[in-house]
């Protein structure tokens, strides 16, 4: 994992003493670690430098951790707004395109 539990839980705005979730964040983690290396079709440890992740890509995984942990059912009841410059516009700078 490129993102560890006590960042994402800085991220989320949990206290390190509330450990309940722990096993839960680490598994949003690797969803979102997983799930933005296939939306940019390149393995993040392709795009590691001195050992550390671009920090777009970082805070785009920290983003999605977030989400995920906020929203746990596919549905909301309420008006959604889209935040313009987070998770398309951060990916976007990394994405692999495949030309023909």
């Amino acid at each position: 994992m490129y993102i560890t539990i006590e960042e994402a839980k800085k991220h989320l705005n949990i206290d390190d003493s509330f450990t309940d979730d722990d096993a839960y964040i680490g598994a949003l983690i690797k969803v979102a670690e997983d799930s933005v290396s296939q939306h940019l079709d390149i393995a993040l440890d392709d795009l590691v430098v001195d050992g550390v992740l671009p920090s777009a890509i970082s805070h785009s995984i920290l983003l999605m951790v977030g989400n995920l942990y906020a929203n746990r059912e596919p549905t909301a009841y309420s008006q959604v707004l889209k935040v313009p410059y987070t998770l398309e516009y951060l990916l976007g700078l990394y994405k692999h395109y495949f030309l023909p």
